[in-house]
């Protein structure tokens, strides 16, 4: 999310000419496109466009009302989010039927320090009710009996409610690429393990059953890939050795909410962006979030040995090979002068025999 560029979503059935009908209206309100990207999954069609409206020829309601009139004869449906829709954000939570994250999150939008309003929790259950009642926060219910959520509904409310940004408070249903279309980079949800190893379901056990020394949790932005999403946020804890999935959870969880908290903080106030399937800082000299581990684990963590001492190995191999030549030489020198003794010696001794001869 860029703030000072209008965001342009358009989603639905496939079909041939879309991206040159939309693109054409903005050429002729000289709208600059600055970004685009186009999809199709399970045959439906996603457009996300970034634009320029700063020399725009019509007022943004003119531009909002003619794309909204198009998509209708397109049969698509088109969002048009200008900087100034983004500078009171909402924040829709789904939830199913823990309670840990979402309860973390009313109480950073109760102190002050959660930087959006909470404009709605929607449920696939309605356990959670009286929680977002007892912070005057509606709740709507989604689920039939069996908890199948109406998606047709949940995209009225999310529209009803202007939701700027879908948490994802330990939502156990898997979004269609109809909801994430229209929200990408929009959804944020966090996934109880270190992502992306142990996807999908139960992941506390799955990492019990392979034996691991370390697991934690992520906070990620939801794609149509079931957590593979760009990671925001990570945090970590050891396993106690025979640990149950139980334990896990409950070292785990709080862990959940500080990762998605922190996620949140992120993209609310547009400090990480989501470049070639991964996120970066925008700035990472201006803020200094807790992406990872803490700080003091490197600290605690040894700095040696490590590899790329070559430069110093090949020094000492140098040395030591002029140290060994240098003895070579001194060796023939010795030897050298050794010969060169004897073989005067010998001299002496055949010149004495000569002179005993003559006499």
């Amino acid at each position: 999310m860029t703030r000072d560029l209008t965001e342009i979503v358009v989603v639905g059935d496939d079909d041939t000419g879309l991206i040159a009908e939309i693109t054409s209206v903005l050429f002729e309100r000289n709208v600059n496109i600055e970004d685009l990207d186009q999809a199709v999954r399970e045959g439906v069609f996603r457009m996300t466009m970034r634009v320029d409206t700063s020399e725009m020829v019509c007022k943004d309601e003119t531009l909002r009302e003619d794309l909204h009139g198009l998509g209708e004869q397109l049969g698509v449906d088109v969002q048009v989010r200008f900087p100034s829709d983004r500078e009171t954000q909402s924040i829709a939570v789904l939830v199913t039927k823990e309670s840990h994250c979402l309860e973390a999150i009313f109480e950073a939008w109760a102190s002050g320090h959660l930087g959006a309003d909470v404009s709605v929790v929607i449920g696939n259950h309605s356990d959670l009710q009286p929680l977002a009642a007892k912070y005057d926060v509606p709740f709507h219910d989604i689920g039939d009996e069996k908890g199948t959520p109406d998606e047709a509904e949940l995209l009225d409310l999310l529209a009803e409610y202007e939701a700027d940004l879908v948490v994802l408070a330990r939502y156990m249903r898997i979004l269609s690429p109809d909801v994430v279309f229209r929200y990408e980079d929009r959804i944020i949800n966090v996934h109880p393990s270190l992502l992306p190893s142990f996807p999908g379901a139960s992941a506390y056990m799955q990492a019990i059953e392979e034996g691991v020394r370390i697991a934690g949790v992520t906070s990620h932005y939801v794609t149509t890939d079931l957590d593979q999403g760009p990671i925001i946020t990570q945090r970590a804890f050891n396993v106690p050795d025979d640990a149950t999935e139980e334990e896990l959870q409950e070292i785990g969880q709080p862990l959940e909410a500080d990762a998605l908290l922190e996620a949140i903080d992120l993209h609310l106030n547009d400090e990480v962006t989501v470049h070639r399937g991964r996120t970066r800082l925008r700035d990472p000299d201006a803020v200094n979030p807790q992406l990872g581990a803490p700080e003091a684990l490197d600290l605690a963590n040894p700095d040696r040995p490590i590899d790329g001492l070559g430069e110093y190995v090949a020094e000492q191999a140098d040395d030591n090979e002029t140290t060994d030549a240098a003895d070579d030489n001194e060796t023939t020198d010795a030897a050298d002068d050794a010969d060169a003794e004897q073989s005067g010696s010998d001299a002496e001794t055949e010149a004495d025999a000569e002179t005993e001869a003559d006499d």
